[in-house]
């Protein structure tokens, strides 16, 4: 995990905040050995940390921890000419500053020592015990001699197992990345861009999982830095401009402080500036930036009652502006964090944030799992687990399916990607099944993945749901809250459709109804009833085309518009694919699958190829006529307000009816519009994809693909 010199551009780790001088501490931990009773003068910001977090820890096995790294890691120097010992001692403090107790400290001295010293596993296992010795190898990179390029999607996945058994591996690999991020200057700018990259669409989502928003916030601004420099220059000026303009948030803190003390409650209210994506973020979605939008008040209370009783003061001696009021106390997310959010109009009409949480709660908002510190202290009674595993309570279920679907990826690519995407969710709700037990899923899932969150495999003879008591297909959308009954088939012939992957969110599920396509894709398609697209069968002799092979007529399922695709095969029953959703007047093939039933590709789609490649024979399609049809598009723009109605307005316009639409969470300020559309004419869908990238904002606009799996 080594790292590189620091980065004079990057962000400082908090606005007026000192940092570390990382070149004294290296001349400090090259002074030579010290005495057995004193502590190393290197670690004494570590000990100072530590101690005003866990006033009565032992520090002796910090000290023998940092002597075995400093000798281990001797002679090796970081890029930026810093002895490398100062990256696992900044690594330590950073950890010790969130508040970690000693066992994580002790491994975090000693993260890199098995993977760029001699020392080993057994030595660590032997000096420090069982636990550190498995943080320590919960972090240690596989080496690329023996994976290649699958060598990091592959230590991020041992990574993750062992994050599973233990929390604490995550938050050392994320305080090395914070602190290598915080050195990336000397770096290549590519390699600089790629570290970029992971940081954003692995560490700083699991950050954020984990509730580790100390951690998280400055990763994100590091990476911002890197990855949108014009973008991170223009809100480095804004807040600049801010700081120098006045302070308008002071004056409205002020009253605040009045109006508590008035009703005899004790608070402490704190101005916390907001970092730089933050800022980023709410200029893009307010446009012009006031001087409160730099900042929210914290308000600081000593129980959860006081919370309520801030809240009710404000409301009663403010304007309060309800839509910005979230309970986050009676609902905590599920990265543990809790507090009351609400805004209140100051007396010049500015708009004030407010958050509001006890003293506990922002210890836990800023460091997370961090904070919670020995996971197992807290269960030497319960249970025993099952031997080879390790009970922890801070497991969150987000986690826990992430790890399962994991076991049905063995390619690292599908891995990476699967883990990439699954991360991209940010945010989860919680669906009760008709056991009685839960189900955490992202926003946005519908009953298929709610089925295979359920039921694994077993989920491929779903035919329905009921959700909330009442028939539901398994398409439908749940939300927070919801009681789902997944319907199963009784005959074990019946599996998935293509078109459920129009409707799946989750990893889990996606790779399990491709993995069900691929091994039956000769067979005949399903016809389960929880079919989501509307079958019909296919007329015959609707057109002609080249000769081919003669096969019995089957009723079968046959996608909206096939009525248009058509082969001269007597009685043949035709379906459009849905991993390519041809449309005319797209070039298109077709290819007989057992059955007799002739599937119809885009001549593009990547699955025409590999059934060539098996020795499948083409059959030549075309279309009828180009009448009305049925497709689904994706449009690529960068967030703003109205978009969604421009789009929407757009497309009724152009006489196109809009059968559903859904607008994913935003990422790195780009949001994913999928539109299912109806057009009474298949001629006018390149039009109609011109006059939506013509839309402010939108920068592309594409035919949907799914996964092939012929």
């Amino acid at each position: 995990m080594s790292a590189e010199a620091t980065n004079p551009g990057a962000p400082s780790r908090r606005r007026g905040r000192p940092r570390i001088d990382l070149r004294r501490l290296g001349r400090v931990a090259l002074l030579g050995p010290v005495s057995r009773d004193r502590l190393p003068d290197a670690i004494g910001h570590v000990a100072e940390a530590h101690r005003a977090h866990h006033p009565d820890a032992d520090l002796s096995i910090l000290r023998r921890a940092y002597v075995l790294a400093e000798t281990s890691h001797r002679g090796q120097m970081r890029k930026s000419g810093e002895p490398y010992i100062t990256h696992p001692l900044a690594v330590t403090l950073i950890l010790a500053e969130l508040g970690a107790e000693t066992t994580t400290l002790t491994a975090a001295l000693l993260h890199d020592t098995v993977e760029d010293t001699d020392v080993t596993l057994d030595q660590v296992r032997t000096g420090f015990g069982e636990e550190v010795c498995f943080l320590v190898d919960g972090v240690t990179k596989l080496e690329k001699v023996d994976y290649g390029a699958a060598a990091e999607p592959e230590t991020f996945r041992k990574m993750l197992v062992s994050t599973g058994n233990d929390v604490r591996v995550m938050s050392i690999k994320l305080a090395d990345r914070l602190h290598n991020m915080r050195t990336l200057g000397v770096m290549r700018p590519e390699k600089q861009e790629r570290i970029a990259k992971v940081t954003r669409d692995v560490l700083i989502p699991l950050a954020e999982r984990l509730g580790v928003q100390a951690l998280k916030t400055e990763l994100e601004d590091l990476s911002f830095a890197i990855l949108h420099p014009d973008e991170y220059e223009h809100t480095r000026a804004l807040i600049a401009a801010d700081a120098a303009a006045g302070d308008p948030l002071g004056v409205i803190a002020e009253n605040v402080r009045t109006v508590l003390r008035e009703a005899d409650i004790t608070a402490e209210v704190l101005i916390r500036p907001r970092h730089f994506v933050s800022v980023h973020r709410a200029g893009l979605k307010r446009g012009e930036l006031r001087g409160t939008d730099f900042g929210r008040l914290l308000v600081l209370v000593g129980e959860d009652a006081d919370c309520y009783g801030v809240l009710g003061e404000l409301h009663t001696c403010f304007t309060p502006v309800i839509s910005e009021f979230k309970d986050f106390i009676a609902s905590p997310k599920f990265n543990l964090y809790q507090s009351l959010h609400t805004a209140v109009v100051g007396p010049e009409g500015e708009v004030a944030e407010v958050l509001i949480r006890t003293h506990q709660m922002h210890k836990v908002a800023e460091a997370g799992v961090v904070a919670l510190g020995n996971p197992y202290a807290q269960t030497e009674s319960a249970e025993p687990a099952v031997e080879g595993e390790r009970a922890d309570p801070t497991r969150p279920g987000w986690l826990s399916r992430l790890l399962e679907w994991q076991e049905s990826t063995p390619d690292p690519d599908t891995f990476w990607t699967s883990l990439r995407a699954d991360l991209a969710e940010d945010r989860e709700i919680t669906v009760f099944r008709a056991d009685g037990g839960t189900l955490g899923l992202p926003a946005g899932a519908s009953c298929v993945d709610a089925g295979y969150a359920q039921y694994g495999d077993v989920a491929h003879a779903c035919i329905g749901a009921r959700v909330n008591g009442r028939l539901a297909t398994l398409s439908t959308v749940l939300s927070d809250g919801d009681t789902v009954q997944l319907l199963l088939a009784h005959d074990s012939g019946s599996g998935p459709s293509p078109d459920w992957l129009d409707h799946a969110r989750t990893p889990a599920a996606r790779i399990a109804i491709t993995g069900w396509l691929a091994a039956h894709a000769d067979d005949e398609p399903p016809t389960a009833a929880g079919h989501p697209s509307d079958p019909r069968t296919a007329p015959q002799g609707a057109a002609t085309t080249g000769p081919g092979p003669t096969a019995p007529a089957l009723p079968g399922p046959v996608r909206r518009g096939a009525e248009n695709a058509v082969v001269d095969l007597p009685d043949t029953t035709v379906r459009l694919a849905g991993c390519c959703t041809p449309v005319p007047p797209d070039a298109v093939t077709g290819f007989v699958v057992r059955g007799g039933v002739v599937t119809v590709h885009r001549e593009a789609c990547p699955a025409v190829g590999r059934m060539q490649v098996r020795g499948r024979d083409p059959v030549p399609v075309r279309w009828l006529t180009t009448g009305d049809c049925r497709v689904t598009l994706v449009a690529e723009s960068f967030g703003r307000p109205g978009l969604l109605a421009d789009l929407t307005e757009a497309i009724a316009t152009a006489g196109v009816a809009v059968v559903s639409a859904t607008v994913e969470p935003p990422t790195e300020q780009r949001v994913r519009h999928t539109y299912t559309l109806q057009l009474p004419d298949a001629a006018e869908l390149p039009g109609l994809m011109r006059v939506m990238r013509e839309v402010p904002g939108v920068y592309d606009v594409s035919r949907a693909q799914h996964p092939a799996t012929a």
